[in-house]
């Protein structure tokens, strides 16, 4: 009836079949702010039934207030929440998105999902992923400008030395037992001091790394990695890597010997700077644009552009909701109510449509915007 995810669309997203039903509250990780979660939830419950109710009828939304009740009594769930909670409903199927990222508490009945959250919350426009590497192991974070998580690592892939190098990591320091001693230098594979042995396992666990890294993750994100390790492994993981989107600078420290308050303040000093130099290239590709009236900021003229699929990128304010849809017939903007189903935002509308004729959206925050109108629209044609 319902599961979490972590992917961004999600398959439900194809579903066919009305009501819609989008979700969102901001979470707490901790006791007791966690202790009211729940009583948010079910109260965003009762706004949805009442919405619901103009339009479907009671054995249907008896149904699907059963999911969401369902939800509710998920201990498991509330315990391990995140910053954001985002639930999506459709054709008897929920799916859970536990959020790192502060969201708006709102709830949307609609013909089509509220997606503006899960597409700031996916974009790549502020996330990063995080290296934290010593010799015996790796761990792989990633994150946003309001914190990080640990990456869940498939079973399949090695996360420690052991693990990359098997047995001949092993038959190494067997040897150096049986030849050499517990105390004495022993011989590493017959030519091979303690400390020269060590670091060639050690460069061989950095390559194996390198390459889990750059083909699971890097690749397939394009995010920038921030290394955190102790100096001279910053040195030697270096000389090794393939991976174009590790950034110079890194953090030169043990990285399990800071608090993740520390963490995050320490890495958000190496990713602002690039977070800021993407959000002021979209805002002057938009303002040129506009001054070769190849783009605007005018939400009549965007809605039209958008039914007629000339939008290359659109700029969306994150928090802003314009109630009403789009007329792809007329390209005109229908306006409504949002707790009418047969209404939305009228922001996420355009979201879902550029991003069907496979154009960017990009989700910014007020104060990143270039337009006070909501949105900022650069045209292919």
């Amino acid at each position: 009836m319902y599961k979490i995810v972590n992917d961004f669309p999600n398959e439900l997203m194809n579903a066919r079949e009305g009501p819609f039903i989008s979700l969102y509250q901001p979470t707490h990780r901790q006791s007791p702010e966690n202790k009211q979660d729940i009583i948010r939830f079910k109260n965003l419950i009762k706004e949805m039934e009442n919405s619901l109710e103009q339009k479907y009828p009671k054995k249907e939304i008896t149904s699907i207030i059963n999911i969401f009740n369902r939800i509710s009594e998920d201990k498991d769930l509330w315990i391990t929440a995140l910053d954001g909670l985002g639930v999506l409903y459709a054709e008897g199927q929920a799916i859970i998105y536990k959020l790192a990222r502060p969201v708006k508490e709102l709830v949307v009945v609609s013909d089509s999902f509220h997606i503006k959250p899960l597409i700031r919350n996916f974009q790549s426009a502020d996330r990063y992923h995080v290296l934290g590497l010593n010799r015996e192991e790796f761990t792989l974070f990633e994150g946003n400008r309001y914190g990080f998580d640990e990456v869940e690592i498939s079973t399949d892939i090695p996360r420690t030395i052991k693990e990359a190098l098997g047995e001949e990591y092993i038959s190494t320091y067997v040897k150096a037992n049986r030849y050499g001693g517990a105390r004495e230098q022993g011989n590493y594979h017959g030519h091979y001091g303690r400390k020269e042995g060590i670091e060639v396992d050690t460069k061989r666990f950095f390559k194996v790394v390198d390459r889990v890294v750059l083909d699971n993750y890097s690749k397939p994100t394009k995010l920038p990695l921030i290394l955190i390790a102790l100096s001279e492994y910053h040195t030697l993981f270096r000389e090794i890597s393939h991976n174009p989107y590790l950034l110079e600078e890194g953090i030169k420290t043990n990285y399990d010997a800071l608090t993740v308050n520390k963490l995050k303040e320490s890495v958000w000093k190496e990713i602002e700077p690039i977070y800021l130099k993407k959000t002021e290239d979209l805002v002057k590709k938009f303002e040129t644009s506009r001054s070769q009236d190849q783009g605007s900021d005018d939400i009549v003229q965007v809605a039209k552009a958008c039914a007629e699929n000339r939008i290359d990128t659109v700029l969306l304010e994150a928090d802003r909701i314009i109630p009403g849809k789009i007329n792809l017939t007329t390209g005109s903007i229908e306006e409504g109510e949002l707790s009418n189903p047969e209404f939305g935002d009228l922001l996420n509308n355009i979201a879902e449509i550029v991003i069907k004729n496979k154009g960017n959206v990009i989700i910014l925050p007020k104060e990143r915007m270039p337009s006070a109108r909501g949105a900022a629209a650069t045209y292919r044609y």
